[in-house]
């Protein structure tokens, strides 16, 4: 028996989420639907231009695997994460997320001066996000944070696409990625933003080189992935680096790949307002049914359900008793 269900390692953030209209986006060239890097100025100066802006749901931890493994976690199984917060408020308030929602961490000694990173998240009235991010001290990000005993008592090692915007950080997620094979721990990838296979394909494909054991990201990606604008070329190419994977299609449910047969399972239908978290709520209730022993059909019916519901509101992820109530509906305990 593990420890954990997940190990992961990513960027520790705070979300902002600011509702905009296409034209704020565009006054304020921001490339929709992707995720921007900025310095903490840019950002700020961005926040204050956007402060009348600010919904209910403003304030909460973030970052992909975080969200992922806060998700797993709330659904019953334990999970690891490894990353960097500073000694800083948002820093308080990212570790009480981890530790109220049940996942450990090893930061509690470990806390530096500097600056929690912290993410705006802008929500067009079709509910996509665009992301704005300031990494702060996630950029420093290394193999320093890596846990290699926490590793060995993981189910699965959770390795969000994001870290390949930094040398430090993709270093981090190569040597968790080696430790995990070393220890016949099974890899899971997020391609996790169309602009990371773009912009940074060397490291995406370095992260995934030999093969994984399973593969997450969207059809944008998926199309990124393959250079294609075929979905059926989309999975052929990422059959040739994972040995299973799940592509998500929004409204239209999702596409899976277990090894050997193609599923496809339908999107409930619902009012979305906003996608921030979807990605990763699907990630994780998707780890979490395989860690109950699930197929991976029943685990993408259930990780579809699951991102259905967190695209209903506002904030990156449903609560303990939402995701309790999931699992009560889904597998009937």
């Amino acid at each position: 028996m593990k420890s954990y269900a997940a190990y992961a390692i990513g960027a520790a953030l705070v979300d902002t989420e600011i509702q905009v209209t296409d034209n704020d986006l565009v006054a304020m060239n921001v490339d929709k639907g992707m995720m921007t890097l900025m310095d903490q100025s840019q950002q700020t100066h961005m926040l204050s231009q956007l402060s009348e802006h600010l919904i209910q749901a403003s304030h909460a931890s973030g970052g992909s695997a975080g969200n992922s493994m806060i998700a797993t976690a709330l659904m019953g199984a334990p999970t690891y994460m490894s990353c960097k917060v500073a000694q800083d408020t948002d820093g308080d308030i990212y570790l009480s997320d981890l530790e109220q929602s049940g996942v450990a961490h090893g930061l509690n000694d470990q806390r530096k001066e500097g600056v929690t990173g912290k993410c705006l998240v802008l929500i067009t009235p079709d509910a996509e996000r665009s992301l704005n991010t300031h990494l702060g001290i996630s950029e420093t990000l290394s193999v320093d944070e890596v846990n290699e005993d926490a590793i060995k008592a993981s189910q699965w090692v959770y390795l969000e696409g994001y870290l390949v915007t930094s040398p430090t950080g993709h270093a981090a997620a190569l040597k968790t990625k080696a430790l995990a094979a070393q220890h016949e721990i099974q890899t899971a990838v997020s391609f996790s933003d169309p602009g990371m296979v773009k912009f940074f394909r060397d490291n995406m494909a370095a992260m995934v080189e030999g093969g994984v054991d399973l593969v997450f990201c969207n059809k944008i990606e998926a199309l990124e992935w393959g250079q294609c604008d075929s979905l059926d070329d989309a999975i052929s190419a990422i059959k040739q680096v994972a040995r299973r994977f799940v592509i998500t299609l929004g409204a239209e449910g999702a596409i899976a790949w277990d090894g050997a047969t193609l599923h496809r399972v339908p999107a409930p239908a619902v009012d979305a307002v906003n996608t921030n978290g979807a990605g990763d709520m699907f990630a994780g209730a998707f780890l979490y049914a395989l860690s109950r022993g699930e197929n991976d059909r029943r685990a993408t019916e259930f990780a579809t359900l699951a991102a259905s519901e967190v695209v209903k509101s506002f904030g990156p992820r449903l609560d303990r008793a939402a995701c309790l109530a999931l699992r009560r509906q889904f597998f009937g305990d």
